[in-house]
């Protein structure tokens, strides 16, 4: 089978993959190190770069970490210019796998404020910030922007670092594009470059890794596995001291396409399964859908046109390997192939023609691109000619000049004078209306202030006001009904015991059993009602005892604390809490889930609440129009909170909700 349509596809993963996540390949030593400058006596500096790193540690596994740590790091970089510029790199690394439209602008950002360092680091992590940039534009700028930016910024810095190590990490990413355009030979040599270098300068590092991987991708597309074999066996050696690393897959991938090339198909199938199960579990959606092309593969030499089928249309409801134009097409075109050879010819007719109308699109934009060029070589000769006209009016001017220069001094110097009141005067205007429009602004301003104010008064005298009646309902239940009931149910049966003819009356049991329920039930209301939980033990205790309390049978909870600090007033702590139990009361009444996951994590004065189920999800635009007591109540504390609310849901696939507040409020 030909691999014309295969390659783009899977190079658009490579290249990405390559320069996602360049931590140690012992990633328990790197964290215990990292961990250890945050946890001991060190400068604020070394605790921001601690921070950073662990930024782009967490960015795959867990993005909520992620976070914390980006948040904790340009705190603690506040005081360091060169720490607070490179604080830009490491948010575009917390966006990379999921925003790149806002890893590009922050990669940007980091470029543009490093560039007033002039250091060996500092070329270093402008270098990086240039080539992720590059990679983030990918999409809409092609290739040939990124070969531009490695060959133009990301090298020409990296040698100013004197960074070998990173301008052999460049040579890989190079070899990769020449593999993408075809040009094996090429890629062979820029890749046998970089691993040179890193033999002699990073022997044991991910780099060599991915250098060695990378060799074999060239080498099986190519046609030459027996090349690439040796490359396979020298990843794995680098890998099996690391059971747990996160580039497993990607060398599972690789050893998949080797296996693949040599026909070896069921063990290509094996290597492909072990890679899915790692890509997932480690967040790596890209390469996770990749693993799925590479046994489509399989199945097509195989001729099980039936499986290959099943694969592709998987791919296209994914989605993940449709993003550009040309992956679309590649796929659409395959598509075809396989209904082909199926025998349904009107199908393989539709993707036909899916892919016609995309190849189409992509000769089109082309032919934009050559018309801009023309037009753009046109403008320039008009604006050369307009030059030239410009030159000779200018030159006449001169001579006009010289000539009248003793007559227009003298008027030049009236004229100045005039020109030097009016001004004074319009700037005095000017001015005075200026500060009129910003009296008006702040007075408005002010208006906004004190109506806010009046606001959040009002929302917490209510918010106060039902805690009070709850605490009053609830002690009440408690002490004066839940006494009297305890009390009848103790004088019938202290009255069963001494009429022993009555003692074994099952209507007398059933009553006893009826008051039995009723006190329970009567102890959930006030429990409810008033929080005992949160009130001696704090909030975190109080968020997992009522967890525990909303488990059952056919619905688990999985609750997630981060660093819930045990100051928080009690005010706030009891908001926090009505929160969680409205999100968990609706979860359960209406979700109809299986699982639920709450997740809760403090940073400083912010707090943050993440809720996920897995229930059968609704139309967010129902809520906009939609009264309710609970969700106005909700709305209410997140409100007086001077919280931020966010929704997401997809039916039949669950919904999640990011709540985020602040727990530094006078209450």
């Amino acid at each position: 089978m030909k691999k014309i349509y295969l390659i783009p596809i899977c190079l658009l993963m490579a290249l990405r993959v390559f320069a996602q996540q360049q931590i140690p390949l012992n990633e328990k030593r790197h964290l215990d190190s990292l961990d250890k400058v945050l946890h001991t006596n060190n400068p604020d500096s070394a605790k921001a770069s601690a921070s950073f790193q662990l930024v782009e540690y967490w960015k795959f596994k867990d993005t909520v970490k992620s976070k914390i740590y980006l948040l904790q790091g340009k705190k603690l970089a506040a005081k360091y210019p060169y720490f607070s510029a490179l604080s830009h790199f490491y948010e575009g690394q917390y966006y990379f796998n999921w925003n790149t439209v806002k890893a590009a602008v922050a990669f940007k950002k980091a470029e543009e404020a490093l560039s007033a360092f002039h250091t060996p680091k500092a070329y270093g992590r402008r270098a990086a910030a240039w080539f992720n940039y590059a990679l983030m534009n990918k999409n809409s700028k092609g290739y040939e922007f990124v070969t531009h930016i490695i060959l133009e910024k990301a090298l020409p810095l990296a040698e100013k670092a004197g960074d070998k190590v990173m301008f052999a990490h460049f040579y890989t990413q190079l070899a990769t594009l020449l593999m993408n355009n075809y040009q094996f030979a090429k890629a062979a040599l820029y890749n046998q470059k970089a691993i040179e270098l890193l033999h002699n300068e990073d022997p044991h590092s991910t780099n060599l890794l991915f250098a060695y991987l990378s060799g074999v991708s060239i080498y099986c597309y190519d046609e030459k596995p027996e090349q690439g074999k040796p490359l396979l066996q020298k990843a794995k050696l680098l890998l099996m001291p690391y059971p747990e690393s996160v580039n497993y897959p990607l060398y599972y991938y690789n050893e998949a396409l080797y296996y693949t090339t040599i026909e070896a198909f069921d063990q290509a199938l094996a290597s492909a399964d072990k890679g899915t199960v790692l890509a997932k579990k480690y967040n790596q959606k890209q390469l996770y859908q990749q693993f799925f092309f590479r046994k489509y593969e399989v199945y097509v030499r195989q001729k099980a046109y039936n499986k290959a089928r099943v694969i592709l249309l998987d791919i296209v409801k994914d989605g993940t390997l449709m993003a550009t134009v040309n992956d679309r097409a590649a796929i659409y075109a395959e598509l075809a192939k396989t209904s082909k050879n199926l025998n349904d010819y009107k199908e393989a007719y539709s993707w036909l023609t899916k892919y016609q109308t995309l190849t189409d699109s992509i000769n089109k934009s082309q032919s934009t691109v050559k018309i801009n060029e023309l037009e753009t070589k046109y403008r320039t000769a008009q604006n050369q000619q307009k030059i030239a006209a410009l030159q000779a009016q200018n030159k006449q001017a001169a001579l006009k000049a010289k000539n009248e220069h003793l007559y227009n001094w003298l008027l030049g110097i009236g004229c100045l004078s005039l020109l030097i009141m009016l001004g004074l005067a319009v700037l005095n205007a000017k001015n005075n209306k200026k500060l009129s429009a910003q009296k008006e602004i702040n007075y408005r301003q002010q208006l906004r202030d004190l109506e806010q104010k009046q606001q959040l008064k009002v929302t917490q005298a209510m918010l106060d006001g039902e805690e009070h009646e709850r605490e009053r309902v609830a002690r009440d239940l408690h002490d004066g009904l839940g006494g009297m009931l305890a009390g009848v149910k103790i004088g019938l049966s202290g009255w069963s015991n001494t009429n022993a003819g009555i003692a074994e009356d099952k209507d007398l049991h059933r009553i006893i059993g009826q008051l039995d329920s009723s006190v329970s039930e009567l102890r959930r209301i006030a429990r409810n009602l008033l929080p005992e939980t949160l009130l001696k033990f704090g909030l975190e205790i109080a968020l997992k005892d009522l967890c525990e309390f909303y488990m059952r049978d056919g619905l688990h909870i999985d609750f997630q604390p981060l660093n819930i600090e045990k100051n928080i007033p009690l005010s706030i702590q009891l908001n926090i809490y009505r929160i969680v139990q409205e999100l968990m009361s609706n979860a359960v009444k209406h979700a109809r889930a299986k699982n639920l996951m709450l997740q809760c994590s403090q940073n400083n004065y912010v707090f943050f609440i993440t809720f996920e189920d897995d229930g059968h999800g609704f139309d967010t635009a129902v809520l906009e129009n939609k009264k309710g007591m609970g969700l106005d109540n909700l709305k209410n504390r997140i409100m007086f909170l001077k919280g931020k609310f966010e929704l997401k849901s997809v039916i039949s696939e669950g919904t999640t909700i990011n709540i985020e507040l602040n727990t530094n409020v006078d209450g």
